[in-house]
């Protein structure tokens, strides 16, 4: 697809109306690429305000780093992950991921993997899945994948852009192919994304109040 069909895509029409909606989001939170990984694996059926308890747990017990992270007995780092919930599940999991991690040589290791490759072996850690797998690459690695979640279904479903059932690396493909290769556009959108489905398209939409509604479907129902 050409930039100028790109641009004339409602993929794109509604990134525009969002962005002018909600500005500059600065997302994923966290002050290293490490921590923007421990709150993926973490974020997984929790708000994030409870990450953030976790993860401040963690920063309180020592370095926050795979070598660090790995050295805590498991009992200790699941009660540090406690605010998370499902804190046990989690302790095994950042385990398994950190312990992965120091095996492949850490970060700088990692990053001159291509693309598919990092997917590819992010995805066979146990606990692992498409969505933290991508919020790992596009937050942490600035690779250019969209990441789908329960909002991104929501709000475009809505729209009638896509089938909400459909396949996670269907859904993902449909928005890179709609959006270019580029990673600083898909960061800003998913958080648009979010944000926009917290406050507006809800489980109950607040359509009255949407900027969206010249485009979508559900406004007139």
């Amino acid at each position: 697809m050409s930039k100028a069909a790109r641009d004339r895509s409602p993929f794109h029409q509604v990134y525009r109306v969002l962005n002018t909606e909600y500005g500059p989001q600065h997302w994923w939170p966290g002050d290293t690429p490490f921590e923007i990984m421990i709150g993926a694996i973490l974020t997984q059926n929790t708000a994030w305000v409870n990450v953030e308890r976790a993860i401040g747990n963690l920063k309180r017990a020592g370095p926050l780093s795979p070598q660090a992270i790995v050295n805590i007995p498991q009992a200790d780092l699941a009660e540090l992950l406690r605010p998370s919930g499902y804190f046990n599940v989690k302790a095994q999991r950042l385990l398994n991921f950190c312990g992965w991690m120091l095996e492949q040589g850490g970060k700088r290791v990692l990053r001159r993997w291509t693309t598919e490759t990092l997917r590819d072996r992010l995805l066979a850690i146990k606990g692992i899945g498409p969505e933290t797998a991508d919020d790992i690459l596009l937050y942490a690695f600035d690779r250019p994948v969209f990441v789908i979640d329960a909002y991104t279904r929501r709000v475009f479903s809505r729209l009638g852009l896509v089938d909400a059932k459909a396949r996670y690396d269907q859904l993902s493909q449909t928005f890179a192919r709609a959006l270019g290769d580029d990673a600083r556009i898909f960061n800003q959108y998913h958080a648009l994304i979010v944000r926009h489905a917290k406050q507006v398209c809800r489980t109950k939409p607040r359509c009255s109040t949407c900027v969206l509604n010249p485009v979508c479907p559900l406004s007139g129902s």
